[in-house]
């Protein structure tokens, strides 16, 4: 009795696995795949690919990099967004992020350049000097040195009880290697030095100097952080506004005729209230070579 009870329990647990492996794992991937063919559907299902003459160039949701071999930007399309993608940016195959927080400030330098790594306050500092010597702005920011690298000080001296030192024995530019001139002569009237590839000036007090950069700089956030895919196809309409000038001239059009085509590649917030307007720069960029062919 209890082996026939056994077999029943058994045949019901294997006729419930077979019925939901008909539901989950054949009928409803058919009625998904059978929606997304209703026309209107059908592209976003397969992918939002972009075409031109038939051939697919991209898509709309994955952002890609309009520069030449070397990196440089390329002056007739409008920049992405920086991307911690892959090797060069924006590989579908390796989206990630730098994961680097606000506490990276400090440079690892090093004699050989290629053990040289930079903090994310620097790497942000680049970018904003980068892009503002591109697009003809002031690319300065708080806590950067005007060549572009971390405003950062290590001070050296007796700690007060509350851990500052106002008596500096030495101040070092931590991210300046030698034989840069610090990008501050002086502080607290200690001069400060420039810092040693290879030294370790850990036993400071690290100390960001916020400079007299303004708060609000002309180049945007997004212009000189990746998005966490290291995917996104977008840019703030603040950022494409500063590379029109940029695109007019390499174009040899007016800076109306491009706003025009930056406004129709702006999307609102989502809903009306979700998330903020954005620019699609693959669509931007390709309907500026369908419109406005680039001759240079």
């Amino acid at each position: 009795m209890q082996f026939s009870t056994w077999i029943r329990q058994h045949l019901a647990a294997l006729r419930a696995l077979l019925v939901l492996t008909a539901i989950t794992g054949i009928v409803y991937p058919l009625a998904v795949f059978a929606v997304a063919q209703i026309p209107g559907l059908h592209d976003k299902a397969d992918g939002s690919l972009i075409k031109v003459d038939d051939k697919v160039v991209g898509s709309s949701l994955i952002g890609q990099s309009f520069t030449d071999p070397d990196g440089k930007a390329l002056v007739q399309y409008f920049q992405s967004r920086p991307s911690s993608a892959g090797s060069s940016g924006y590989d579908p195959l390796a989206t990630a992020a730098s994961n680097l927080g606000p506490e990276s400030i400090v440079d690892t330098l090093d004699a050989d350049p290629a053990n040289v790594k930079l903090s994310l306050l620097s790497t942000v500092c680049a970018r904003s000097k980068e892009v503002g010597d591109r697009e003809g702005v002031d690319g300065g920011r708080p806590f950067c040195t005007k060549d572009g690298v971390g405003a950062v000080l290590s001070v050296i001296g007796p700690r007060d009880a509350d851990g500052e030192v106002s008596h500096p024995t030495q101040v070092v530019s931590i991210n300046e290697a030698c034989p840069t001139t610090p990008f501050l002569a002086t502080y607290k009237g200690v001069q400060v030095e420039c810092a040693k590839p290879g030294e370790d000036y850990a036993a400071g007090r690290i100390v960001p100097i916020f400079g007299d950069a303004p708060v609000d700089t002309p180049v945007p956030t997004d212009a000189v952080t990746a998005s966490g895919s290291g995917l996104d196809p977008h840019i703030s309409p603040r950022y494409a506004d500063i590379q029109v000038a940029r695109i007019a001239k390499a174009r040899s059009i007016s800076a109306d005729q491009v706003r025009q085509l930056v406004d129709a590649h702006t999307t609102g917030r989502t809903l009306g209230f979700l998330g903020e307007p954005r620019v699609n720069v693959v669509e931007l960029n390709l309907d500026l070579d369908q419109r406005y062919p680039f001759r240079g």
